[in-house]
C-alpha cells in the first residue's frame, strides 16, 4: 500500500520561559500562531518565530513548527 500525506494545517509555536517553579525548574508557556501556509519554508517561519518572540516580555526557549497532515492510500 502507498500512503501519501495531504497538508492540512501549519502552527507556528514560541515556548517561552515565564519563571522558574517551587524547585527552580523552568516554567514554560507555549504562543501558537496558526492557520500559516503549509508549504511555508522553515527559514521563513523560524525568522518570523524569532521575530515575534522579540515582541515578548519573557525569554525564548524554542520555536516549534507543527505541522498536520491526513494520510491518504494512494492505490484506491
Amino acid at each position: 500500500m502507498a500512503v501519501t500525506i495531504v497538508p492540512l494545517r501549519t502552527r507556528l509555536q514560541l515556548r517561552l520561559q515565564v519563571g522558574l517553579d517551587d524547585k527552580g525548574n523552568p516554567r514554560f508557556v507555549t504562543r501558537s500562531y496558526a492557520n500559516l501556509k503549509s508549504d511555508a519554508d522553515n527559514e521563513e517561519l523560524y525568522q518570523l518565530g524569532y521575530a515575534l518572540a522579540s515582541l515578548q516580555e519573557h525569554d525564548l526557549g524554542a520555536i516549534r513548527r507543527v505541522d498536520e497532515v491526513e494520510l491518504e492510500n494512494s492505490e484506491i
